[in-house]
């Protein structure tokens, strides 16, 4: 059990976060946040280990913090975290963040201060919202308080249920927070799904305020995954939540080049599957870009099943900033639900591995997978695209 309060202490932070930190206050364009590294530590032998880290409940978010331990939050019940410092081997008895909360998602590492925030929600969205700030790498938790701005349709966004958030790494943003969200409109009912959007909130002050985004550009769409590619592009990608939307059992896509203010140039992702093929609505997934310089690789998770129900969740890859998806593999032929994905940070025990939670596994409640490139590499062709020859060259 934690203690909350209103009261956040001072943290400490490193010379190199520091000046980070003046860089993203002057609103200037840096690179100095860049925390890139090579692709060998994910490549070597095949790696695969899973382990069950809750039980009962749902909603998994994951995230690598700074020092390179990594963080796992989980509950509709309460909301608790666990953690690991050794890469994912061995894990922390549960931390609790809040009492009778529901998981919010959007679990944001600050690459500038250390700090990782969570969001959570009082119940289903929604609902009210509270955020909770670990200074010790979500070791604990206090409340704070924050601010949240509409967006030019005056909507104020709920949170549940969405993948990580991240901080800007290059360009004029680079400092940025922001995490995706999702407009509920007027609740979770059918008639309301036409209604329905995915967007973000991003806050330029380490959290203290937060700015929602203008809407993704189709309507009908909820639960979504946002991550930077090289060049400082944002990409998104969501789920479908309303059956009248064309080929509403594919993912959607969009990119900003105005640090997630808005979403422009969306399409239907035919390669990847929101969930299983036989219901109106998708199902949450998981989105990584493995920190690799001058490389986008991309890796989703979600359901590959041609059954009518949760299950057979799997990883899929793409080297080319998610324009093509050439290569998936099957990670638990069983029970699967919503899933989470978080890639290890150079020079930690995290490196060289790729992380994935999701509802379901053997006995049901939490799994924590633990992956290496090479072991998704050895998958079957996806039928979209081809790898490139960089990637085959590097491989052993």
């Amino acid at each position: 059990m934690t203690s909350h309060t209103d009261t956040l202490m001072p943290h400490p932070v490193s010379l190199h976060l520091a000046l980070a930190a003046i860089l993203s206050t002057l609103q200037m364009p840096s690179s100095i946040l860049a925390e890139e590294g090579r692709l060998e530590p994910f490549l070597g032998p095949a790696r695969i280990e899973m382990q069950q880290l809750f039980f009962g409940q749902r909603f998994p978010n994951v995230a690598v913090c700074q020092d390179g331990s990594v963080l796992a939050t989980w509950g509709n019940d309460g909301v608790v975290a666990r953690r690991s410092e050794d890469g994912g081997a061995h894990w922390s008895e549960p931390t609790l963040i809040m009492e009778g909360g529901f998981q919010g998602g959007g679990l944001t590492v600050d690459r500038v201060s250390g700090d990782v925030i969570a969001f959570i929600e009082e119940g289903h969205p929604p609902a009210p919202i509270h955020l909770f700030r670990s200074q010790d790498h979500g070791q604990s938790w206090q409340r704070q308080g924050t601010e949240m701005l509409p967006n030019s349709k005056g909507h104020l966004p709920s949170m549940h249920m969405n993948e990580h958030g991240i901080t800007l790494q290059v360009g004029a943003y680079a400092g940025r927070l922001i995490r995706p969200s999702r407009w509920y409109a007027a609740g979770n009912r059918r008639e309301e799904w036409p209604h329905h959007y995915t967007n973000a909130l991003f806050s330029d002050d380490r959290g203290k305020s937060w700015q929602a985004s203008e809407p993704f550009p189709e309507m009908g769409t909820g639960e979504a995954c946002i991550i930077e590619l090289s060049d400082g592009t944002l990409y998104y990608n969501s789920r479908v939540h309303w059956d009248q939307n064309e080929h509403n059992t594919r993912r959607r896509s969009a990119l900003s080049r105005d640090g997630g203010k808005t979403w422009v140039d969306w399409r239907v992702v035919h390669a990847l599957p929101d969930g299983h093929q036989h219901r109106s609505y998708g199902c949450m997934g998981g989105l990584t870009r493995l920190p690799v310089e001058g490389r986008d690789l991309l890796v989703f998770s979600n359901l590959d099943t041609p059954n009518a129900v949760r299950e057979r969740i799997t990883l899929w890859l793409s080297a080319d900033g998610g324009q093509t998806w050439p290569i998936k593999r099957l990670v638990f032929d069983g029970p699967s639900g919503y899933s989470s994905m978080h890639a290890g940070q150079p020079g930690t025990a995290s490196e060289g591995w790729i992380y994935l939670l999701f509802e379901g596994g053997p006995s049901g409640g939490g799994q924590m997978v633990r992956v290496n490139l090479s072991w998704l590499l050895q998958g079957v062709s996806n039928e979209d695209g081809v790898l490139p020859d960089w990637l085959k060259e590097a491989t052993p």
